[in-house]
């Protein structure tokens, strides 16, 4: 039988406040049942799965993608080495394009700050009569691949 975890031998054993434990549960990441007492217990495979959130969300990824993809690990079992590995590399491909968006706009910081506002007389983004105000708000040439 697996030893079971309290909500504060969890937070005290991966390093994050209980309210960090409830955030995520409330988002589907962790799960823990009830007590007949209403108390939340955790099976060890939780911890585990913070870390990957941990590691996941200092990487700068959206909790979206990480609670997508421990969706698809069963539920019960501690995320393996072979898991790690998948994740990783659906999430190498992801930060890479980000780590090029991020060049782009590094390169072109002094020069624009992607808004079309017509302010800048050297703007490479020129965005004539708003002809860009029909895609949606904000900077059009620069955020429009990562929606």
């Amino acid at each position: 039988m697996t030893r079971e975890l309290t909500v504060g031998e969890v937070a005290a054993r991966a390093g994050v406040a209980v309210s960090t434990l409830h955030f995520y549960e409330a988002k589907g990441l962790i799960s823990s049942h009830r007590t007949s007492g209403n108390q939340r217990r955790y099976t060890s495979d939780v911890l585990r799965r913070v870390a990957v959130i941990r590691v996941a969300q200092n990487l700068g990824l959206p909790l979206s993608t990480i609670g997508r993809a421990l969706a698809r690990l069963p539920d019960g079992r501690t995320p393996s080495r072979a898991d790690w590995e998948l994740l990783s590399a659906e999430w190498a491909v992801e930060l890479d394009a980000r780590i090029q968006q991020l060049k782009g706009l590094r390169d072109g910081l002094s020069d624009c700050i992607g808004c079309g506002c017509l302010s800048i007389d050297k703007c490479a983004l020129v965005n004539w009569d708003d002809r860009l105000a029909v895609e949606g708000p904000g900077p059009r040439r620069l955020t429009a691949d990562r929606e």
